[in-house]
């Protein structure tokens, strides 16, 4: 059973989306401010989070960004009774994975919450699978921290093992800059934008054939990194 947590302020409008959600086969979790639903987040450790943009204490717009910056990754989809572009790019720059204006239909955020479960079940599965990668003459076995290139050993840091795993389960996506800082390194260790660029040409310079011209780390020009296989 999925557990859904409702981050809203409004007791007739929480109360109406706990019992819809409940007859939909979901475990709820109310919440009626942003600081009891932060702390709900890290404690209880929902599925999915439906957060209400105006809540007394931390506004929704602060919950999201002290998760986002702390590396949780729970599903969000930000409620609002705004809907001004303005404050829908604000709360999916923070991290919400989705956005629905008030006032809305209780049938569409239940699809809404369907589609973004599915998506994060899928993320997950393709994460725990990745345990090998080969391309071309390279081969990488991220269980056993061993990698060769046309039969021979690859000297491949920790570091650049955690990069190449992420690239693993997002192949052909484009991934931004900051992404690898958060999966791969953390936002507590203060790494910057460059670091991503710096360990990118090294693991070129290992993998690749001619690391100029690279056929596998491609960059896209002010927004990160796709991996090609």
């Amino acid at each position: 059973m999925k557990t859904i947590l409702i981050v809203e302020d409004e007791e007739p409008i929480r109360e109406g989306l706990s019992d819809a959600f409940k007859q939909e086969g979901y475990k709820i979790l109310p919440a009626k401010d942003g600081n009891f639903g932060y702390k709900a987040v890290l404690t209880k450790k929902p599925d999915l989070v439906i957060l209400d943009l105006m809540l007394p204490g931390l506004s929704g717009l602060d919950v999201c960004k002290k998760l986002r910056s702390g590396s949780n990754q729970t599903p969000i989809i930000m409620l609002t009774a705004k809907s001004t572009e303005a404050d829908k790019i604000v709360g999916l720059e923070l991290g919400a994975d989705d956005y629905v204006t008030k006032p809305f239909s209780v049938r569409e955020l239940l699809s809404r919450v369907k589609a973004l479960l599915r998506r994060s079940e899928s993320r997950s599965e393709k994460k725990e699978g990745a345990k090998k990668l080969v391309f071309d003459d390279v081969k990488v076995d991220f269980l056993k921290f061993k990698a060769e290139k046309a039969g021979r050993k690859l000297e491949i840091s920790k570091t650049e093992f955690k990069i190449l795993r992420f690239f693993a389960t997002r192949c052909e996506e484009v991934i931004s800059r900051e992404a690898f800082l958060d999966e791969v390194w953390g936002y507590d260790e203060f790494p910057t934008t460059r670091t991503v660029d710096n360990f990118i040409v090294k693991l070129r310079s290992k993998i690749e054939k001619t690391p100029k011209k690279p056929k596998h780390l491609i960059t896209i020009y002010g927004v990160g990194y796709k991996f090609i296989t």
